[in-house]
């Protein structure tokens, strides 16, 4: 049986160590990690789902907004992983999101975000930390709640924005303790799922692993289509 080729994006240069995990949490249930990067051609690879992977904050012009705090943007790579996810979205490929990756598919479909968080929050602090220190309610029903098995789980804080308007076909899965958005999910789409998170950096907790362990399984049913197709 072919092992489902994941596509993990990012920038062009640094990001080694989250790169490093997700590819590792992918051959861990029996994926395989293609690392793709601003200046590839995605529709030259035949993979069978995606993990689009945090980095700097999305330019607001694909959002329609103005700057509202100092720009920290990648122009080339938001241009790359919106090809990348429209790619996926054509193949209807099972993608997970993480942090900048789940603002950008919200972005994808029709959302916005808050640029800065630190008006919005009251009861949690803002400080980075890759450590599991901040709680996330996560919502009854979802794919979340299924992965996670559990009503609230604590996570890590690395984003200076977050998903404000969710877009077209996306519910909130879970919030912070401030009401802030922590992951979306579309459950009519097949597999779809954003975190505002970091789970590779805790990946040594088997409810965070299950991320990675739900799309190496939906993306494995395409790898079974692609293998069989090409004998």
């Amino acid at each position: 049986m072919a092992k489902p080729l994941i596509a993990i994006t990012g920038p062009v240069k640094g990001a080694f160590g989250p790169r490093f995990l997700v590819a590792l949490a992918i051959r861990l249930y029996g994926g395989q990690p293609l690392q793709l990067r601003p200046g590839q051609e995605p529709g030259q690879y035949s993979f069978d789902g995606v993990v689009v992977t945090g980095g700097h904050d999305i330019d607001p012009v694909l959002y329609a907004a103005e700057p509202e705090v100092e720009p920290k943007h990648d122009v080339a790579r938001d241009k790359f992983e919106m090809e990348v996810i429209d790619l996926a979205i054509n193949r209807r490929l099972p993608m997970l999101g993480i942090c900048r990756g789940a603002q950008l598919l919200n972005v994808y479909r029709g959302g916005n975000l808050h640029q800065e968080l630190s008006s919005h929050r009251e009861k949690t602090s803002h400080r980075w930390t890759i450590f599991p220190l901040k709680t996330l309610c996560i919502q009854s029903g979802t794919w979340l709640a299924e992965f996670m098995g559990t009503e609230t789980a604590k996570i890590n804080s690395l984003h200076n924005q977050a998903i404000a308007e969710t877009g077209a076909g996306f519910t909130v899965a879970g919030r912070d303790l401030d009401g802030l958005v922590q992951a979306i999910e579309d459950q009519g789409y097949g597999f779809l799922i954003g975190v505002q998170w970091h789970p590779e950096f805790l990946i040594f907790m088997r409810r965070q692993r299950r991320l990675f362990q739900a799309l190496v399984n939906a993306a494995a049913s395409g790898a079974s289509r692609r293998s069989g197709s090409s004998t």
